[in-house]
């Protein structure tokens, strides 16, 4: 009988990847309603120590699965590895971060174990009644919502975006069970070889990690309108991010992009300049802690949801803003 809720937790030169923490927050939800375990699997080279961190953000059990041949993430090695682990223990449901190790991962481990993933999800619930896993992802191009389960097939399998589900607080007083498996791996498991890794240290922070967002959108007109939001995110020392409108349009590349098709972010300040606030967008920020809009049109939807809106001119308002931000640091700075 299947049972309990797996996530499965990535991590990179042996830190553990924001994602996996946030979906034993959600794992730990989805096993209470169920009345069973909450069950973190972390694969890799030296990566037990990890375990105490995963039981402290709501995992009961770690299961680690260790070998030299899983220190870096190779597609075979690790489908072989996450594999075993399902077989053998047959959970319930598996869920893993829509990263580009789960989109690669994910998808060849449901053709290996004969079962269903949706793929993005931006919401995960148990029905009261039949106990299935509602899986909700953006449709038709985020136009809209389609709700999936899978009746038939177990696991059930999901991918869910980083900056989607929130993490729970560290708790020391939570004890666990770590379990160490073993999988035999052969020469022939390791199908490619990596001659070089090769890793750029950037300042730019990743949009889900930012505490700050600077973000524009159609309203900015052009391509150039992202000079002064990048002045203003400078002297906040912010991550400049977008609308799908200015993805769209060329202004600015896809991995700024916030919204159902792009990212989910929960920064703790969100300007949204320009941007009028589709429902495809309000999905992806609408948690953020403190919301500044500003645009030209008072009846823009983003003032629905923000907490502070400002009808006007944004080429007027930004550079004043930032000349503001400027004099009041410049006299903390002299304090």
């Amino acid at each position: 009988m299947s049972r309990d809720v797996f996530v499965f937790v990535e991590q990179r030169d042996n830190k553990l990847e924001k994602v996996g923490i946030e979906l034993l927050g959600k794992a730990r939800e989805l096993a209470d309603d169920l009345g069973q375990d909450v069950v973190a699997l972390v694969v890799g080279e030296s990566v037990k120590e990890h375990a105490d961190t995963l039981i402290k953000h709501g995992a009961d059990k770690v299961i680690v699965v260790e070998d030299p041949m899983l220190k870096e993430y190779v597609t075979e090695p690790y489908a072989k590895a996450v594999t075993a682990i399902i077989k053998k223990y047959e959970p319930e449901i598996v869920i893993y971060g829509a990263s580009s190790i789960g989109r690669d991962l994910a998808p060849r481990l449901a053709a290996r174990i004969h079962t269903g993933l949706t793929a993005d999800c931006t919401k995960l619930e148990i029905d009261e009644q039949s106990k299935l896993l509602l899986m909700t992802r953006p449709a038709f191009g985020g136009n809209l919502m389609a709700t999936i389960v899978c009746e038939d097939f177990r696991p059930q399998m999901a991918t869910v975006r980083p900056g989607v589900m929130q993490a729970l607080d560290s708790d020391d007083s939570r004890k666990g069970e770590v379990i160490e498996e073993k999988v035999d791996f052969t020469d022939a498991d390791m199908n490619v070889k990596i001659v070089n890794i090769d890793k750029h240290d950037s300042k730019k922070k990743d949009i889900t990690e930012a505490a700050i967002l600077v973000s524009g959108g159609r309203g900015i007109g052009g391509p150039e309108g992202f000079s002064p939001l990048q002045e203003l995110a400078e002297t906040l020392q912010a991550e400049i991010s977008s609308s799908r409108a200015a993805v769209d349009a060329g202004w600015i590349t896809k991995d700024h992009q916030v919204g159902q098709t792009g990212k989910t972010v929960r920064p703790e300040l969100y300007f949204a300049m320009g941007i009028s606030g589709a429902i495809q967008h309000l999905a992806g920020m609408e948690e953020s802690d403190l919301i500044i809009a500003v645009n030209k049109d008072s009846e823009a939807p983003i003032f629905e949801v923000a907490d502070l809106g400002i009808v006007g001119d944004i080429n007027a308002i930004v550079p004043k803003l930032t000349e503001a931000i400027k004099r009041e640091q410049k006299i903390k700075s002299e304090i």
